[in-house]
């Protein structure tokens, strides 16, 4: 039996999604767009003064052309993500920047060289099903920033890419790379290697970039992460349930201008909610609320039947210390017991501003453990306990067994040398920190760059040199 949590009966979704279904009539939906209020009135919804009022029956007839499930796959066009069910992935989260000094133990602007260390660390983890475009480049022309990094994870991994693009015109460009890297834009559609998160603005306001790019990502067939972030107390009402209602209509409302773009083009009920502490006027992303409520967002997406995302792993310390440790596992553990498809914030520090590489190492112990609990308790042969007994009779010998020797590996996770559990004296003392920036270099070091063929580099050159035109800045490649 799978281990799972739940925190919402399903009279409350009915209630919260029955009120979500209210709040899209009155007060409506504020869209920023008018490409958007054309189609919106097209399917006949109407529109006044920038403000929407979507019908529930044509909301739930966008919702039933929405896939229930789909794949990203690796470079070599394997499938390596599933969303969909109960299938737990992890990807380091993303757009910080900032970046911890491993020296200095200080937060310093983020660089190039800061995002490929992450990938190379991310691509040799097997905790992580996918990169991310973890950190702004502040080294990079920041008009074609979020080309530049996909460009940069594009140049040194094989895995599937959780990113996005925070401007209208640049998100084009980031389409053009993957289908470049995919060979062209049919084989991206049938193999995304890709998704993109695309935000609501709280409360209830679809904008004009946010909305052009859902729609733009629906036309195309690359995948859509509706990544809804209300603020509990601050944007949205301060009940969790309030709030996870909140988050339902701002969903809802993306599924809906994204179907009518797109009948059937993949989407995902994301989100990364957070509690408005009181106390200090943040958002803190490793409170026990805010892992609550991505918990309870994705229940609502999963009742619907739809892949699901959240935001989680992350910590709002400014060093990798024990109440990073504590908060990140915490909510890993949280995440993978709830099914949620997609969970993104490893690696994360100081309420998402500031990323680590030893933090991602760490937290990826964190993930192997939550893998670990979800796969539950399994029975192994005809007996539990008594055939394995009635070889050792009272004197306790287990370790001699066969059994021991066939099923250790099955039952236990073995951590890596970040994890000590070795005897004191054993081995010469250190703390988790340094243990995890030795890994870290170990990793760095026997990590292996793709190679790639001339034609495709060839293509990256162009939609680089196009994009940098375009934006009126100088063509940066590099990523190395």
């Amino acid at each position: 039996m799978r281990p799972r949590i739940q925190l919402l009966t399903p009279e409350l979704i009915g209630r919260i999604l029955c009120e979500a279904f209210e709040l899209l009539m009155s007060p409506g939906v504020r869209v920023g767009s008018a490409p958007v209020v054309e189609l919106l009135r097209s399917a006949g919804v109407e529109v006044n003064d920038g403000v929407a009022r979507v019908p529930e029956q044509l909301v739930r007839n966008c919702m039933a052309s929405a896939p229930r499930d789909f794949n990203l796959y690796n470079r070599s066009g394997e499938k390596a993500v599933h969303y969909g069910g109960d299938d737990v992935h992890f990807d380091p989260g993303s757009c910080c920047v900032q970046m911890l000094d491993p020296d200095t133990l200080e937060a310093r602007p983020s660089e190039t060289r800061d995002l490929v260390r992450l990938i190379q660390v991310t691509e040799s983890l097997p905790q992580f099903a996918a990169q991310s475009t973890a950190v702004v480049c502040n080294d990079a022309p920041s008009a074609i920033g979020d080309l530049y990094r996909l460009l940069v994870v594009l140049q040194h991994s094989h895995k599937p890419v959780v990113t996005g693009s925070f401007s209208a015109a640049g998100l084009q460009g980031m389409i053009d790379l993957l289908a470049a890297d995919s060979g062209s834009q049919d084989n991206l559609r049938k193999k995304p290697r890709a998704v993109f998160d695309v935000c609501p603005s709280p409360p209830l306001n679809w904008s004009e970039f946010g909305s052009h790019n859902l729609l733009e990502l629906a036309r195309a067939g690359v995948p859509a992460e509706i990544v809804s972030m209300p603020l509990a107390g601050g944007t949205a009402p301060v009940t969790l349930v309030g709030s996870v209602t909140q988050h339902a209509a701002e969903v809802l409302a993306g599924i809906t201008l994204h179907q009518l773009a797109g009948p059937g083009s993949p989407v995902v009920w994301g989100g990364a909610p957070a509690i408005f502490d009181m106390r200090t006027g943040g958002a803190p992303m490793g409170a026990v609320e805010t892992a609550m409520l991505n918990m309870a967002c994705a229940e609502v997406g999963k009742h619907l039947g739809l892949p699901t995302h959240g935001y989680l792993v992350a910590t709002d310390s400014k060093f990798v210390d024990a109440q990073a440790g504590a908060e990140s596992a915490r909510s890993a553990m949280l995440g993978a017991l709830t099914g949620i498809n997609m969970i993104s914030g490893a690696g994360m520090l100081e309420s998402l501003a500031c990323h680590s590489v030893e933090k991602l190492v760490i937290d990826a112990e964190s993930i192997a453990s939550a893998y670990r609990l979800v796969r539950g308790v399994e029975t192994r042969g005809a007996t539990l306990a008594t055939a394995m007994f009635a070889q050792t009779g009272l004197s306790g010998e287990f370790l001699k067994l066969k059994e021991t020797r066939a099923h250790f590996r099955q039952e236990q996770h073995l951590p890596s040398p970040v994890i000590d559990r070795s005897a004191r004296g054993s081995e010469p003392p250190s703390d988790a920190f340094t243990r995890a920036r030795a890994r870290v270099n170990e990793l760095v070091s026997q990590y292996q760059k793709p190679s790639f063929p001339e034609d495709v580099l060839r293509k990256y050159q162009s939609i680089v040199e196009r994009e940098a035109d375009r934006a009126g800045v100088a063509s940066a490649l590099s990523g190395d």
